[in-house]
């Protein structure tokens, strides 16, 4: 019995026992949570994205994809040297 006495003292010491037992600190928690993954998910595909406009701007020799992938990445560049002056 004092085994188990030990051990529930030691997992109520434990942190995210200690965030659980008040609603705002879970709502904080998971707002946190919430925020992280958001910040993550357009990070990621801002990269995606921009590696797959590189890579279609490489294929210059299909004639219809080239030309377009051409036009996205010159309008992408114009774009950010005119937020660079």
């Amino acid at each position: 019995m004092r085994a188990l006495r030990e051990e529930l003292a030691h997992l109520r010491a434990h942190k995210m026992v200690y965030v659980y037992q008040s609603v705002p600190r879970v709502m904080l928690f998971r707002f946190a949570i919430g925020m992280a993954v958001g910040l993550g998910t357009v990070i990621g595909a801002s990269v995606l994205l921009s590696l797959i406009i590189w890579a279609l701007s490489q294929i210059e020799f299909i004639p219809i994809i080239g030309d377009w992938a051409v036009g996205i990445a010159n309008e992408i560049q114009a774009l950010t040297d005119g937020e660079a002056e």
